[in-house]
């Protein structure tokens, strides 16, 4: 294993996004759709958590743009989700990273109902309704896929040397 030069590992992570992003906007069937998970929010939710003097409020304002773009969203809506969920993580991430892996999936499924609590406030001022509970179910996918997540972008960390 060789380390990567703090470029390199950018294009490593900048990587991750990419697939977040791709991941987010993959056409699904309508009944698969709801379930989809916030996956841009968990990708940047542990890469702040794993290297959180390397990555801030500024990826997650560029990635969110980024998102919103895609998406067709008001400008700005999930970049401003994303930054808030990535500033209470960067408070909080030395507790959660010592946490049991259930327990991390907990606080990580908090900070995705924040993240779709204020998607929806920005919805509601846009006069844009989400009066459907099935709204709320990417906070329980995310939560079961965060393990899944966690182990893979972490094995990508170590096996690149990023740090």
């Amino acid at each position: 294993m060789a380390h990567v030069t703090r470029g390199g590992g950018m294009v490593i992570i900048a990587l991750t996004f990419i697939a977040a992003l791709v991941l987010t906007i993959v056409p699904l069937p309508q009944w698969l759709a709801v379930f989809r998970p916030e996956w841009l929010a968990l990708v940047i939710i542990y890469w702040c958590m794993a290297l959180p003097h390397r990555l801030g409020i500024f990826t997650a304002f560029s990635v969110g743009i980024i998102l919103d773009v895609l998406k067709g969203a008001v400008l700005g809506q999930h970049a401003l989700a994303l930054v808030v969920i990535t500033y209470l993580t960067l408070k909080i991430y030395q507790q959660i990273r010592i946490y049991p892996m259930w327990q991390q999936a907990l606080s990580i499924m908090g900070l995705v109902i924040l993240y779709l609590v204020l998607v929806m406030w920005i919805n509601g001022i846009s006069g844009i309704q989400t009066n459907n509970w099935t709204y709320w179910l990417p906070a329980i996918s995310s939560t079961l896929l965060w393990p899944w997540i966690y182990l893979i972008l972490r094995d990508i960390r170590r096996n690149f040397g990023i740090r």
